[in-house]
């Protein structure tokens, strides 16, 4: 299993829990709950994340 370096944003709180991202394995972008690290983490294609990231960043409404 990759060494995942996992960040906060800049703007979390943190004395609560939050999202974070491991963005330094180039094939996968993995995501986990800060309030449980040893949790398993959710993994997506970099292409994947980018556009949800664009996605959020436009106020786009994510559709399932």
């Amino acid at each position: 299993m990759p060494d995942f370096q996992y960040r906060k944003s800049s703007h979390s709180n943190p004395e609560r829990e939050c999202v974070e991202v491991a963005t330094n394995v180039p094939t996968v972008v993995a995501v986990r709950d800060s309030k449980r690290p040893a949790s398993p983490s959710l993994r997506f294609a970099p292409s994947a994340w980018r556009a949800f990231h664009a996605s959020l960043l436009k106020g786009d409404t994510p559709t399932v």
